[in-house]
């Protein structure tokens, strides 16, 4: 089943009764109630929001990510359960042991299907992709050439019809789309981990000290791809892209339903990373040696302005 997503930008009480959310807004006597076991995301966005310690209980007894925003309205963190899995020391156990060999060829995987699938979304828009499948044929164990970021300064220079676009110039729109589907994605990233009883802050590749989902931030990267092909459909829509405005962010927030093709069959993308997750515990375990991972294809879901 595919979990709900539930986005709040006005004031708002959130509490719980009967294993249900219950909304009520300031100036509005009627509640409304929903059932906790169906969310997977809830964004909280508007700092006059209050939610009572029984209902984050529940969300994160049900595995339901609860996401903050700061004050440009992105998502800047997220509560994830203490223990997410029957068997979650055991597998960190694994997580923590695996060899410097392992994590360089998982990184392999990770960096040739993140340009592999920038390759398919640069097709599937009618673009020259030959660079890119280059760069994928070129990534050795633990890319130390780091064909990763070659490939990602060409591929973000040549996708949006924007003169000078870098992924550098943060205040440049549509920077602020992407930048907004990533936190989402990186959200769903960590939530898969914990509920594979992996660590989300100890990566295979990244290692900042500062950053708690170096490992979210790795198996995310192949994912990156199509939350760019949707950024990609809000800017060619012709709708003003310079604020994050009530439909953009309704669009951004479907991002764990859309629908990939991971091991040849149709998924939901937050199903798919659940998969990917579990996939790479097995890596760590010893029972199979490549990621799972999915492949772009260019039926996505398009937005409407």
């Amino acid at each position: 089943m595919i979990k709900r997503t539930l986005f709040f930008g006005n004031p708002a009480y959130l509490s719980t009764k009967n294993n249900q959310l219950v909304l009520k807004y300031p100036d509005f006597e009627d509640e409304k109630t929903i059932p906790i076991e169906d969310l997977g995301f809830v964004v909280l966005e508007h700092p006059q929001i209050t939610v009572t310690n029984g209902l984050l209980m529940k969300l994160v007894q049900n595995k339901t990510a609860v996401i903050t925003c700061d004050k440009q309205h992105l998502p800047c963190s997220f509560f994830q359960p203490l223990v997410g899995h029957s068997e979650q020391t055991e597998r960190m156990r694994h997580q923590l042991n695996a060899s410097v060999p392992l994590k360089k060829q998982l990184w392999q995987q990770t960096v040739i299907l993140k340009i592999n699938n920038q390759a398919n979304h640069f097709l599937s828009r009618g673009k020259n992709a030959l660079r890119l499948k280059r760069y994928a044929k070129n990534v050795k164990s633990g890319d130390f050439v780091n064909e990763e970021a070659l490939a990602a300064a060409f591929y973000f220079q040549n996708l949006f019809d924007i003169k000078n676009f870098s992924r550098n110039q943060k205040d440049i729109a549509p920077n602020n789309l992407l930048n907004y589907g990533y936190a989402i994605l990186r959200a769903i990233a960590a939530r898969a981990l914990v509920s594979s009883g992996l660590l989300p802050s100890v990566g295979i590749f990244h290692h900042n000290k500062y950053n708690p989902f170096c490992l979210a931030d790795d198996i995310m990267e192949p994912y990156r791809p199509f939350v760019d092909a949707l950024v990609y459909d809000i800017v060619e829509s012709g709708c003003n892209i310079e604020e994050l405005n009530r439909n953009i962010k309704s669009s951004l927030l479907m991002i764990p339903a859309i629908d990939v093709v991971i091991d040849g069959k149709q998924s939901p993308l937050m199903n798919a990373m659940s998969r990917t997750s579990a996939s790479l515990f097995d890596c760590f375990e010893g029972s199979r040696r490549k990621i799972l991972y999915p492949e772009f294809r260019s039926s996505l879901q398009t937005f409407t302005n």
